[in-house]
């Protein structure tokens, strides 16, 4: 399915694991694993350019300017070691993660998880229509276009449960591979740094070795970031608003946390979790800039 040389592909597997929740803890104490997630939405599609909506059943590739999108957030990220790589198993998110580990200078040969859990909200009967007649629909149902499900379409509370599912494969699967040990050699306990963002690339990252990468999709990140700070209470980024969580994320816009996670049977807890930056598309300037030409 991959079109890059030496980026191996498996399917990724789903885990009926419930994800438990434990009051706030310390980032960095013994028994513990501190990691970072960072979060993409794919590259633009001409789909989107269109404003038509795609879901599960329209499977596109990303148009041109979706392809730059992807060179130019892959050259952004690329000296962080992702040792952990889940995508959506839509073309147009597998297209993005590819552009962003064959820029990587340290992921040559990383797996990639191709996860269904990662898939767009479906739409329904709505998907391949324009955005207009999503809207149409739900006005004429008295609901926000957000709220309401086509038929046939997936609502908010299933797709929630997909992103918990999907975060309960997440924290097993990087517990498995590294253990309880997310800091740097040498750093001590609680020195994982909590520090203003700077606009690099690396924001966040100081005492932690441990970095997974996630590609998915607009409408599902939504949802994703509603859980994440408002059910798991996690925090956000100073002088983030609610409003701002809210917007649509652009295409290849960056969103990242660091999380805790601490041993508990059956599966590894939430112990602690931090957003440092929301939907941040620093790497798309010089692209729009041209647009704009």
């Amino acid at each position: 399915m991959s079109s890059v040389t030496g980026i191996e592909l498996y399917r990724g597997y789903s885990h009926s694991i419930d994800l438990y929740i434990t009051g706030t803890g310390l980032f960095a104490r013994s028994g513990m694993l501190t990691f970072s997630l960072t979060l993409i939405r794919h590259g633009e599609t001409q789909y989107n350019r269109d404003k038509l909506l795609q879901g599960q059943g329209v499977d596109t590739l990303l148009s041109e300017t979706g392809a730059q999108q992807g060179e130019a957030v892959g050259h952004y990220l690329k000296d962080i070691p992702f040792s952990t790589v889940f995508v959506s198993n839509l073309q147009r998110a597998i297209q993005t993660a590819e552009f962003i580990l064959k820029t990587n200078n340290h992921c040559s040969g990383n797996k990639m998880i191709l996860e269904p859990l990662l898939r767009e909200r479906g739409f329904g009967i709505a998907e391949g229509r324009p955005r207009e007649c999503l809207k149409n629909m739900a006005n004429a149902a008295g609901k926000s276009s957000r709220e309401y499900t086509p038929p046939g379409g997936e609502t908010l509370d299933q797709v929630k449960a997909r992103v918990r599912k999907f975060l309960s494969v997440l924290f097993n699967q990087v517990v498995e591979a590294h253990g309880w040990s997310g800091q740097e050699p040498g750093t001590e306990d609680g020195d994982v740094s909590d520090s203003a963002p700077c606009g690099f690339a690396s924001d966040g990252l100081e005492g932690v070795s441990v970095h997974a990468l996630v590609v998915s999709h607009g409408a599902y990140i939504r949802v994703f970031m509603k859980h994440v700070l408002e059910d798991l209470k996690c925090s956000l980024p100073k002088g983030a608003t609610t409003s701002h969580v809210s917007s649509p994320c652009p295409n290849t816009g960056i969103t990242r946390f660091i999380f805790t996670v601490k041993p508990s049977e059956p599966a590894p807890v939430l112990s602690d979790a931090r957003c440092v930056f929301i939907y941040r598309k620093d790497h798309l300037v010089n692209l729009e800039a041209a647009e704009q030409k």
